[in-house]
């Protein structure tokens, strides 16, 4: 089992910039990949970034660019820092772990934390 727990969100104007964190226990983090997803009000969750051994990243087009996701595997934690941030980047965003793929695909993610509320004010 692994216990993902996301910290970092909060409220925010448009263009100002937040970094979530998410801890991850229970099983050996630095083999896993971790993801980052966002739900908003009234839509299917989506996927944001992806990270995996070696430090390797992939990004939803939609973020390139604006967001970074890095990980510290001596903390394991997974962090997503986002810059330049849009109202219509208001969401939950929740960490994932997936113990075989490297995916955006939130079905190959065996692990996911609560979420953490981003607000973005105009």
């Amino acid at each position: 089992q692994v216990q993902l727990v996301e910290s970092g969100g909060g409220l925010v104007q448009a263009g100002g910039s937040l970094r979530l964190s998410c801890v991850a226990s229970g099983r050996p983090f630095s083999r896993a990949s971790m993801g980052w997803f966002r739900q908003a009000p009234g839509k299917e969750r989506e996927f944001v970034a992806t990270t995996w051994s070696g430090g390797r990243t992939f990004y939803a087009d939609s973020v390139k660019g604006r967001i970074t996701i890095s990980r510290d595997n001596t903390k394991n934690t997974v962090y997503l820092q986002m810059n330049s941030l849009k109202v219509e980047n208001t969401a939950i965003y929740y960490c994932a772990a997936s113990r075989n793929y490297v995916s955006d695909f939130a079905n190959d993610y065996d692990y996911w934390g609560q979420g953490t509320q981003v607000t973005v004010s105009s």
